[in-house]
């Protein structure tokens, strides 16, 4: 009888190992490794080492057991980490498709959630991270979107000059996102080895350009710079480090940005300041942290040292206010960086998700999160 038992739950493990492997191998959106022809430009990159990419210092992100045990208690004790109602937006009635008047030397932000920023820099509509899909993970009820009083109308989001792509995690990189917009996508700019999987995806080759940390790459008047950052990568079981991640520095004729994409704190954003700086704009990661992996993901504080570090005028927090992927309140970044700001006398936004605002005009800063709260 116990034989027996044995042999079902070996079987049950067997099929339920299976389907994942196949769910995995077959699923698209798990996208494709590099290809063996594009290994030569990757094993050269001074960032590769022992068949994976680096950070600048070193960089742990094991997760222990006794670690796994203390994240389910906090888990278990943690309050208010999504919304009690459906987050208020401020989507344009008529979607944005048209180039301003002014656009030769202006700047229009706009935040969807997250990480999701649409900049209009100098005439060019960039997306920037674009995740503007439901779920944050392979599996549609896993990591699911909080749930705004409007749904984002993907129909506003034609005519891009370019998608600039961090790193290849689900909640920056979306596959059903980028089925959706890629025809209408004139370039992407994506970090070393990530174009694989846009390539699996069905975007032609000659609308990539790859860059490994500190290359550089023109879009008309436009520069766009890989620089570092301190995290990892990965969409499957066998992938990790296989390609890279980067933030990035948006550079026009009149206007200068940064985008951070996920990474703790480390020195690589004074150097970039020193390189680059100063910014008219850093969107600087903030959320989804936890002090158990602070070494990949910034703590709020830690987010507005990196902003001073690049010698930035506006700072915008980003990558909150969509997902639950930490064990921490969904208002704490935006609060917590507020606070540190407020010591530092830093200049900070933080618009309503779809809120279209222009840099050099005063910026959104009304607390709407507090209305959950009501």
């Amino acid at each position: 009888m116990i034989r027996k038992i044995g042999l079902s739950l070996l079987l049950i493990l067997s099929v339920f190992v299976l389907g994942v492997i196949g769910f995995i191998r077959f699923s698209p959106q798990f996208g494709a490794p590099p290809k063996t022809e594009e290994h030569d430009r990757i094993r050269n990159s001074s960032n590769y080492e022992g068949g994976q990419f680096v950070n600048q210092v070193e960089t742990r992100m094991e997760m222990g057991f006794s670690k796994m045990l203390a994240a389910i208690r906090e888990y278990r004790d943690a309050r208010n980490i999504t919304p009690k109602d459906s987050l208020p937006v401020r989507f344009s009635e008529q979607p944005v498709t048209l180039r301003s008047m002014d656009a030769d030397t202006s700047v229009f932000v706009t935040w969807f959630g997250h990480s999701a920023v649409l900049v209009e820099l100098e005439g060019k509509r960039i997306l920037l991270d674009p995740m503007l899909g439901e779920a944050s993970s392979p599996l549609p009820f896993i990591s699911t979107r909080f749930p705004y009083q409007e749904p984002i109308d993907m129909a506003q989001f034609t005519d891009i000059d370019a998608v600039v792509i961090s790193h290849d995690h689900y909640d920056h990189l979306d596959y059903p996102t980028i089925l959706q917009i890629q025809d209408d996508v004139g370039h992407f700019f994506t970090a070393l080895g990530v174009g694989s999987h846009l390539k699996s995806w069905g975007v032609p080759e000659e609308k990539i350009t790859e860059l490994d940390w500190w290359e550089s790459a023109e879009l008309d008047n436009l520069t766009f710079t890989a620089t570092p950052n301190r995290h990892f990568s990965g969409r499957g079981l066998t992938d990790r480090n296989k390609t890279q991640w980067a933030s990035w520095v948006l550079t026009g004729e009149h206007n200068n940005l940064f985008f951070s994409g996920d990474g703790g704190y480390a020195g690589h954003f004074k150097e970039i300041g020193e390189a680059y700086g100063p910014f008219d704009l850093t969107m600087i990661e903030c959320g989804q942290y936890n002090e158990k992996w602070s070494e990949i993901h910034m703590m709020p504080e830690q987010s507005v040292q990196a902003h001073l570090d690049l010698k930035g005028t506006l700072m915008m927090p980003i990558h909150w206010g969509a997902f639950n992927l930490a064990i921490h309140s969904w208002t704490d970044p935006v609060l917590r960086a507020k606070a540190e700001a407020e010591k530092h006398d830093v200049s900070i936004t933080h618009p309503y998700i779809g809120e279209r605002f222009r840099l050099g005009d005063p910026v959104p800063v009304v607390d709407w999160w507090e209305e959950d709260a009501r």
